[in-house]
């Protein structure tokens, strides 16, 4: 216990999922949370995002684990928005030692061009925009952690233009975040600041349990079910799960907050249970 006593985090998407589990993971060991999430839906996103009631629940969580939380309603794309309630959560909290830039939508399966360019603000505009709020208030030991993909760094996978434009602009997302960390790792190197990157496969999220992600593991079926999916999401491990939980990519974002980490940047962390090795793709981000 304690790993984190003290910092202060900004969190996107913290209403439920990944973002969820981040806060709750880093407020037992010790952390106080900013936060923010959508709390409202994506035309082109085919499935529901969080809910105020999901906000309101997370932070019932942390406050239960007797630490602060300033979580508001806001979305990432809105760069005023994450400024204003970074600045006011600082001021709350007295200070910002690290940013987990996780928000995240998968319209998988829309055609519009629209859904390309949700993907593209949400999941790099997103990181871009809550990493750029956050970066005043940081100094020396502070860490960034950026949320990409499995996914997106193996060929044919949500670029599959099978996806539509809503796959493609993941993936292209998600691998210019990795683009993204690698570079701003090196700048912020002489200030001490530390940039890195997680990976997941498959976790267990509303995200991956949608009928989005259902139909884009089973096309071969017009309504695939959970039981019916199961075995085909161990297409993304090689050890033999079916996904990671939301807890094991949060101890990840813990490690490269604490201190435990103070030398590692620039790296591109995947929590993926042997996906990356088993799909060996041709061409690496890096």
């Amino acid at each position: 216990m304690g790993r984190v006593e003290g910092k202060v985090v900004f969190i996107t998407g913290v209403a439920r999922g990944q973002g969820r589990a981040h806060a709750l993971r880093l407020a037992e060991e010790g952390a106080d949370i900013i936060g923010v999430d959508i709390c409202s839906d994506i035309e082109t996103n085919g499935y529901p995002l969080s809910t105020e009631a999901d906000l309101d629940e997370t932070r019932r969580a942390i406050e239960n684990l007797d630490r602060r939380a300033v979580l508001r309603k806001a979305d990432v794309r809105d760069p005023a928005a994450l400024q204003q309630i970074v600045d006011e959560g600082v001021a709350e909290l007295g200070h910002l030692d690290a940013v987990i830039a996780q928000a995240g939508s998968c319209p998988l399966g829309a055609q519009a061009p629209q859904a390309f360019l949700d993907s593209a603000n949400v999941l790099l505009g997103g990181v871009m925009n809550a990493v750029t709020a956050a970066m005043p208030h940081l100094s020396a030991g502070a860490s960034v952690v950026c949320t990409g993909s499995l996914a997106a760094m193996i060929t044919g996978g949500t670029d599959n233009p099978a996806h539509g434009a809503g796959g493609i602009g993941y993936s292209w997302a998600k691998r210019t975040v990795a683009s993204f960390v690698n570079d701003l790792a090196l700048v912020c190197a002489p200030s001490d600041i530390r940039v890195n990157a997680i990976h997941p496969t498959n976790c267990n999220t509303k995200m991956l349990q949608s009928d989005p992600m259902y139909r884009s593991f089973r096309p071969d079926l017009e309504n695939p079910t959970r039981e019916d999916v199961e075995p085909a999401f161990h297409a993304m491990t090689a050890l033999p799960v079916p996904y990671v939980e939301p807890e094991e990519i949060a101890s990840m974002s813990l490690f490269l907050i604490s201190e435990e980490s103070r030398h590692i940047t620039g790296m591109q962390m995947r929590v993926d249970a042997g996906g990356f090795v088993k799909l060996r793709p041709a061409t690496l981000p890096f």
